[in-house]
């Protein structure tokens, strides 16, 4: 089977179109996103390299893909479709919040001696959700709405330029609000910091590394959907999720 011609469209005119993939990108953003709180994001790694030290948290290893995946969802289906996802998993988070909450307050089988580490793993997961629901919802946002305003100024050329610059701006946000609010007063001052920064440097260079994965994930995409979709007119409000 031929793919069918990539047509460059206003978002408006491709309202209520069922596309093939969308549904499978929308789930693979939503897990990477879950599986980045839940375990990856509590926990500062640290790596020594020509003896320096650099400490990051363990979610870098899920963030680029889901910021990838972001960028993707608005490139290839447009703003409004991507805020669609953003709230899908907006709301997949509150419901792992209250479920993490619910099964470590269950009263635990006597003799099982796993409740300890059981609380101190999943123990803050109020606070690490409540910080990371903050910094998701405006990091995404505005990562996607950076894209959307990009492709039109540019054009729809140069890709690389909007994946980067809204990782840029976006992953900025995330961090700015993620770290303190979730490890003010646990970690220091010091490692907030310079976990904020390192794992901002990193999630850019990540980004960086993947573009020509991205490229060819949004080169395949438009040419099995058949379409390029541009913003022109779009409803930007993140306050909305009818397509």
């Amino acid at each position: 089977m031929h793919d069918a011609p990539i047509l460059s469209e206003r978002a408006s005119a491709v309202t209520g179109r069922q596309f093939r993939y969308y549904d499978f990108v929308m789930a693979a953003f939503v897990a990477i996103l879950l599986l980045s709180n839940i375990i990856g994001a509590a926990k500062p790694a640290a790596l020594t390299i020509s003896g320096q030290q650099w400490i990051f948290g363990a979610g870098i290893l899920f963030f680029p893909l889901g910021y990838v995946i972001g960028d993707v969802l608005t490139e290839v289906y447009g703003y409004a479709r991507a805020r669609r996802v953003i709230w899908a998993g907006f709301a997949a988070l509150l419901f792992m919040a209250f479920m993490s909450w619910v099964v470590v307050a269950l009263p635990p089988a006597p003799g099982w001696p796993g409740q300890a580490a059981y609380e101190s793993v999943f123990g803050q997961v109020w606070r690490i959700v409540f910080a990371s629901i903050t910094a998701f919802w405006a990091g995404e946002f505005i990562n996607s709405y950076v894209m959307a305003r990009m492709k039109i100024w540019t054009g729809g050329k140069h890709l690389w330029s909007r994946t980067i610059g809204s990782t840029v701006v976006g992953q900025g946000i995330d961090s700015i609000i993620f770290y303190p609010l979730a490890f003010g007063g646990i970690w220091s001052n010091e490692q907030v910091i310079s976990v904020m920064l390192t794992n901002w440097l990193l999630k850019v260079g990540w980004e960086v590394v993947l573009t020509p994965f991205t490229y060819g994930v949004v080169g395949w995409l438009k040419r099995k959907e058949g379409v390029d979709i541009f913003d022109e007119g779009t409803n930007f409000s993140p306050f909305k999720t009818k397509v």
